[in-house]
């Protein structure tokens, strides 16, 4: 028996660049005074975990087990967690683990962490090992990057939660966009944008969806909620909404012209990039002349 067939987790790995996941065995470090070890239920499947397995994301260290959108049922607490119990339901998100002791940390903004952030995946661990993702079948992490889901909420619904609600979630928290009555654009409709369109008809905003394809509508409109839909390459209809729009949230990834959203930003309105498109560019001019207002 090789040494892959040995150990106390079970999970799916790549092995090299094609990002081809097969059965995998390994051992999970063991639960320290402060960990929570938690059954995984379910996990999502995020672009990021393809880009890790493929090395598109930085240096891969393989064998390699993606999944950072984690969810599951504590089975074993540490001597000193007080805030989970065996049983409860909880979450794991791209981070398992930080300093704790930066001006970051002590911000709750671990992710910025001085000394550096331990990802969920592809990460060095405590113990010195490389952090292997959800794509298993437990994980073990400090139980200050583990997140109670309430108990009546089900479990295979809070998987993308951890990683594309939160991304939407917090800047639209941080810029005050959960004011009823407030509109708000969202442009792209990939898992970001679904859940920026459920938060802010959650929030009670009026929400306009802006999609480059008329084939979105039905899903934007009836599936998702949104009251408006705007094919963004229209440009009457890009017309009719200069100055209308409070907020803008932004998750699409591909490049695209930043001037048309900015231009149906009311004055001193909020837009937020949360995609990745490889550039940004706004035409200077037109901030001078007062056109639009970051």
């Amino acid at each position: 028996m090789t040494s892959e067939n040995r150990g106390n987790c079970l999970a799916w790995a790549a092995r090299d660049k094609s990002g081809f996941l097969s059965p995998y065995t390994f051992n999970r470090r063991a639960v320290g005074k402060d960990d929570v070890s938690l059954k995984i239920t379910h996990c999502g499947i995020c672009y990021a975990d393809v880009a890790f397995s493929r090395e598109k994301l930085g240096k891969a260290i393989y064998p390699l087990v993606p999944g950072h959108e984690i969810v599951g049922t504590v089975q074993e607490v540490g001597s000193e967690v007080q805030r989970f119990k065996v049983g409860d339901h909880v979450g794991v998100g791209a981070y398992v683990n930080s300093c704790r002791d930066c001006e970051y940390c002590n911000d709750e903004l671990e992710i910025h962490c001085s000394n550096g952030a331990v990802s969920t995946i592809n990460g060095l661990d405590v113990d010195g090992t490389m952090t292997k993702g959800g794509y298993s079948s437990f994980i073990v992490v400090h139980k200050r990057y583990c997140y109670k889901i309430p108990e009546g909420y089900p479990l295979s619904l809070a998987a993308p939660l951890l990683c594309a609600g939160i991304t939407v979630y917090t800047p639209m928290i941080r810029h005050k966009m959960n004011q009823p009555g407030k509109s708000l654009g969202v442009v792209g409709l990939g898992g970001l944008g679904h859940l920026a369109v459920k938060f802010g008809k959650a929030f009670g905003l009026n929400v306009t969806v802006f999609s480059t394809s008329m084939s979105k509508k039905e899903e934007a409109v009836e599936l998702l909620g949104a009251d408006h839909f705007v094919v963004s390459s229209d440009d009457e209809q890009m017309k009719a909404l200069e100055k209308s729009l409070d907020f803008i949230i932004d998750t699409a990834s591909g490049d695209h012209p930043f001037d048309p959203y900015m231009s149906i930003l009311k004055t001193a309105g909020t837009l937020v990039l949360v995609g990745a498109p490889s550039e940004i560019k706004l035409n200077p001019l037109n901030l001078l002349l007062g056109n639009y207002v970051i």
